[in-house]
């Protein structure tokens, strides 16, 4: 669990790791304190390599965003951002061996410290160009216009998000009252909080996972403009979007994101399928009511899951939304039953997620398939099911994932699960010889059963 948050209000004794610097006075100005506690939590010693490599060659460089919050909430960063003065070719030039410049609408550079490293450096923005009078559409398309540490904490989302940290001089530096939201646990956009939606509607998913995980209320006037905003996800990039759904999954707080998400109308957008399948929070039918529950049920035991450390894929993820829906259709349709008819219809509502999502082409396979191998787990054993050989298909671990999660939520099937389990067990354990030859065995039946009869 994380640790609590601490009181970030100066406090008069001037032995406080949060004591304020004697720079902070002029109202006009940011709110500077000394955080030297905060500073040696810094455990990314590549990142203070980017920074101190930048400061020695005349950039203001800080650790900024989701880092300086986590270490302030006191939680662990699962990564570092720098954001810094240089342009992105002087920081290329500055590491010329290890990053690369990315991104189009946000250019920004990739700093590589091995395989698994890497340290995101972005420029300090300023507000977007200044738009025609008339124009009304306020969605940002392209964000490069460089400016100053104060411009670009300024237009950012969140005030708890706008915080710099100078691991180097060990102080915050706060141009947005982050630091007093951070006491108070109320998430709130910097600036007007239409505008900012408006700006950019994947805001919404940010503000629900940020409140949900951090447990923070959202101020009344961004809630507001969230339910405003909602029909504009539609308008969002298609990555961009799904994205923050799998980070809403893998957050372990999926239950209260969801609910959010139906609450502000930003589900309809985002997955029409799953809010039609749900339906209304208020006027739901009672079929769609117990459809909800069952739904929460399985959010809550995905969970209690990432709660353990598990982290699902991104086909278990899209399968566990999709599961009810396909399962609902084939039974109105009648198509349960058969296996092909059932995966047809599997394709079909994974297609149309494709479709909308860009999903590759790679994920959507696996989730199709690992949605119709559900019914494999309660199938009765007969001459030409092969266990074994089921257990060492491709998608298999997933989709014993999904059915442990299933039985989970619904209170049944745990012995089915176990059972499964110990058959895959079982099956790692094969030596190759006897792997080879119960798929010589399956092969065999198989040409068998398609001979033909004679007249």
């Amino acid at each position: 669990m994380p640790a609590p948050a601490p009181d970030l209000r100066p406090a008069p004794d001037h032995h406080s790791a949060l004591a304020p610097h004697p720079d902070d006075g002029a109202h006009d100005g940011p709110r500077i304190i000394d955080a030297p506690d905060i500073a040696r939590r810094v455990r990314d010693e590549n990142a203070q390599r980017v920074i101190s490599r930048l400061a020695r060659n005349g950039h203001e460089a800080y650790l900024v965003g989701g880092c300086v919050r986590d270490l302030l909430v006191g939680r662990r960063p699962k990564d570092y951002d720098v954001a810094t003065s240089a342009t992105p070719r002087q920081v290329r030039r500055l590491f010329p061996r290890n990053s690369h410049i990315i991104g189009r609408r946000f250019r920004l550079v990739h700093v590589h410290y091995g395989h698994e490293s890497i340290i995101e450096t972005a420029t300090f923005r300023s507000e977007p160009q200044a738009r025609e009078d008339n124009d009304e559409d306020l969605l940002i398309v392209e964000d490069n216009v460089f400016g100053t540490a104060a411009e670009d904490a300024r237009r950012r989302d969140f005030t708890v998000n706008g915080l710099f940290l100078d691991p180097n001089s060990e102080r915050i530096i706060d141009f947005v009252g982050g630091l007093e939201d951070l006491d108070s646990r109320l998430l709130r956009t910097i600036g007007a909080p239409l505008v900012r939606m408006q700006e950019d509607p994947v805001r919404i998913l940010r503000a629900i996972k940020f409140a949900t995980r951090l447990d923070f209320h959202i101020e009344d006037a961004t809630w507001d403009a969230m339910c405003a905003t909602a029909p504009d996800l539609a308008r969002s990039a298609p990555p961009r979007v799904l994205e923050e759904i799998l980070r809403l999954l893998r957050s372990g707080t999926a239950l209260g994101a969801f609910r959010k998400l139906r609450r502000c109308g930003a589900l309809q957008p985002i997955l029409p399928d799953l809010d039609a399948h749900l339906g209304p929070l208020d006027h739901a039918d009672d079929a769609q009511r117990e459809r909800a529950e069952e739904f929460d049920r399985l959010l809550e035991a995905l969970d209690s899951d990432v709660h353990t450390g598990y982290e699902p894929t991104t086909p278990v993820c899209l399968a566990l939304l999709y599961h009810g829906i396909v399962e609902r259709d084939a039974t109105e349709r009648g198509l349960e039953d058969s296996m092909a008819d059932y995966a047809q219809l599997t394709g079909e509502h994974i297609d149309a997620l494709c479709e909308q999502t860009r999903l590759s082409r790679r994920h959507s396979g696996r989730t199709r398939r690992i949605l119709v191998q559900q019914g494999t787990f309660l199938r009765g054993s007969s001459r030409h099911f092969r266990p074994r050989l089921f257990c060492l298909s491709e998608d298999f671990p997933e989709a014993l994932e999904l059915f442990r999660l299933r039985a989970a939520a619904q209170g049944r099937g745990w012995d089915i699960y176990e059972g499964w389990a110990e058959r895959y067990r079982e099956a790692l354990a094969m030596p190759a010889e006897e792997i080879e030859a119960e798929r010589r065995r399956g092969r065999r039946r198989g040409r068998r059963r398609r001979r033909p009869r004679k007249s």
